[in-house]
């Protein structure tokens, strides 16, 4: 058995059995990868993946667990990696976070920009997408962390942080009946056409609740997930929007008016994740206490070594986070 042929069958199951794109993505040829597949399955007495004729199908039961074991020793060698690098050089290396459109827009301008500043050989690569997305990403390796507010609790093999609170507004033309309502409420919202997040972006699911449990039922005319859009909408007319409140710029959405909505919905906690058994090196630390302020090294490790989400949200319990 080969460390190279554990890193092939977790790419092709990466890259939906497709071995041409995996042969890319790895700078190898298609053969070398299939042969090698073939290799291990015979070493092994199963077979990782069932066949059509040439073609990779699914992953076999015996196959989910292998991955699953191949994907702890993968990641124990790039710790490995990791922990050399940081004793060679220890302002150099690589960092990937996946992130929301609205943590990427208005959240994390600041860190990264002073991030870059303090370690200019250190390269920063952004990915952005669904909740879900975000915390796939995290949990099987393609980036160091996960920022979002919805999804990461469905991995049970994610170290989960508090970062913020944060709630939201109701954004409307100055011109709007809205904009006169001295303090809203969700009857008055939902009386109107609302513009808003995708369920399952951005704690939409708290707004959801909030309406339930007044009986209401809004009309939802469109939904996006990028606060910018929403805002796009909302001047065309389309409904009011509902946003996080970091999303309204005054600078830039003076011809908006922003309406406190944090007595109307719940707030939402900003959580920053990363896979358990991942070596931080000294400037992954960094990162996190530059986001998060109240997340210092000392912090971080204590979570660390936490041995289950229990005592983690003990280490939290009486941590008042910041609001954003």
């Amino acid at each position: 058995m080969k460390l190279q042929q554990l890193r092939y069958i977790w790419e092709v199951a990466r890259h939906d059995l497709n071995v041409s794109a995996t042969a890319q993505s790895l700078y190898t040829s298609q053969p070398g990868i299939s042969k090698q597949i073939r290799l291990l399955e015979d070493e092994l007495g199963v077979e990782v993946f069932a066949r059509s004729g040439k073609h990779l199908t699914r992953v076999t039961p015996a196959g989910q667990a292998i991955l699953g074991v191949a994907g702890d020793i993968l990641q124990k060698v790039e710790s490995i990696k990791q922990v050399a690098q940081e004793f060679s050089d220890e302002k150099k290396g690589s960092l990937a976070v996946a992130t929301t459109h609205t943590q990427a827009r208005y959240a994390l301008p600041p860190t990264i920009t002073n991030f870059i500043k303090q370690y200019p050989d250190v390269s920063l690569h952004m990915h952005q997408g669904t909740p879900m997305q975000i915390s796939e990403m995290a949990a099987d390796g393609t980036v160091d962390f996960a920022i979002a507010t919805e999804a990461l609790s469905h991995f049970s093999d994610l170290i989960m942080m508090p970062c913020y609170r944060w709630n939201r507004s109701v954004v409307v033309p100055k011109d709007h009946p809205l904009a006169q309502v001295s303090k809203l409420t969700l009857a008055d919202v939902a009386a109107y056409p609302i513009v808003t997040y995708v369920f399952g972006f951005t704690g939409r699911s708290k707004l959801d609740d909030a309406f339930q449990r007044e009986g209401l039922d809004p009309k939802v005319v469109f939904t996006a997930v990028d606060s910018d859009v929403i805002k796009a909408y909302v001047r065309l007319g389309l409904g009011v929007g509902i946003i996080a409140t970091m999303a309204y710029e005054e600078n830039i959405d003076s011809d908006l008016v922003a309406l406190d909505a944090s007595h109307l919905f719940e707030s939402s906690t900003t959580k920053i994740g990363f896979r358990k058994g991942t070596f931080l090196r000294g400037y992954m630390y960094d990162f996190i206490e530059r986001f998060a302020p109240h997340l210092t090294p000392d912090v971080v490790r204590q979570v660390q070594s936490a041995s289950n989400r229990a005592e983690i949200d003990e280490i939290f319990a009486d941590q008042e986070l910041p609001d954003l």
